[in-house]
């Protein structure tokens, strides 16, 4: 009796569509690890579960960014799109803010609503990317191409600064010339300037005045919870003494405490702490006597948060 010859055909094996499928399951468990390495997802969540497990008494005595809102979302600094904001800082004694624009080297100064005030020219940086309020119309900047920093004296009629007609200070080679020395911040209960290196992301103390008289060399504090990809600004919270890290890579603003433990943070994309959307690219924050956060973003974006 003759065989059907579809009764003689072997069945298919299943064998490589199991092994296809176990690669392409690989594959993506793979590609997700390199992305929340990356992104320090895992570092997230980690501080996640410890903000949650916080006591209220503990956050109250902190700057505690996740119950920060958005209310200035990305205003725009009229007449900068092509500057780059790079970093601000705020003055208590004017009650205005200012930032350094790292593009064309520009020093403005602007109202707590972001409204430009003046613009003053920075004749002889190459790079301005931090700038700190000291006291007295005091601020110093640092220029991450030129590896300086230089304390500054600007008052109500200051037009422009010329670099040579200030004392600059040699903050050395980085790990990465040219990803150097970006974050800078004045921090009056400690006396010191800290400053921060932007990749890979850094932070150094130096002894000094409010005048901008600085002693020694600059030290490195031996933190190990800076997990962001870069380092884009710093801040210091005049009530707790509390830091404010930016890392425009990661997203995010970071609160340490004195002794660098990480104590919350605050995701800046979108639909998130009221921000409708994603801010660019992250590069200065600075905060006021009352905890209001301000931060710009290149090229010319302004922001506003308080607690809700």
């Amino acid at each position: 009796m003759a065989v059907s010859p579809s009764n003689s055909l072997p069945a298919p094996s299943r064998k490589p569509r199991l092994l296809q499928r176990w690669y392409v399951w690989l594959l993506l468990v793979v590609v997700a690890y390199v992305v929340a390495a990356v992104m320090h997802w895992d570092a997230r969540a980690k501080l996640w579960v410890v903000e949650r497990l916080t006591p209220q008494a503990e956050r109250d005595a902190a700057v505690w960014l996740p119950d920060y809102h958005a209310f200035i979302d990305g205003k725009l600094l009229p007449g900068m799109e092509k500057d780059e904001a790079s970093d601000l800082t705020y003055n208590p004694e004017t009650k205005t803010l200012f930032s350094v624009m790292g593009k064309n080297a520009f020093l403005v100064e602007l109202n707590l609503e972001g409204d430009v005030l003046r613009k003053m020219p920075l004749n002889g940086w190459s790079n301005p990317e931090g700038v700190a309020y000291l006291s007295g119309g005091r601020m110093a900047i640092t220029d991450e191409r030129q590896h300086l920093m230089t304390v500054v004296q600007v008052t109500p009629d200051t037009k422009a600064l010329n670099l040579a007609d200030w004392p600059q200070f040699d903050l050395g080679p980085s790990a990465n010339q040219n990803k150097g020395f970006e974050g800078i911040a004045w921090d009056p209960r400690r006396g010191q300037i800290l400053l921060g290196e932007e990749r890979p992301a850094a932070m150094f103390t130096l002894k000094s005045d409010a005048e901008g008289k600085w002693q020694g060399d600059k030290v490195k504090l031996a933190y190990t919870t800076l997990n962001l990809r870069n380092l884009s600004a710093l801040g210091v919270d005049p009530r707790t003494g509390n830091t404010l890290v930016l890392s425009a890579d990661s997203h995010m603003l970071l609160e340490l405490d004195p002794t660098g433990k990480q104590v919350s943070f605050m995701t800046l994309l979108g639909g998130m702490n009221g921000l409708k959307d994603t801010i660019p690219r992250a590069e200065g924050v600075a905060m006021d006597e009352s905890g209001t956060i301000y931060m710009v973003s290149e090229p010319n974006l302004f922001y506003v948060f308080r607690k809700f």
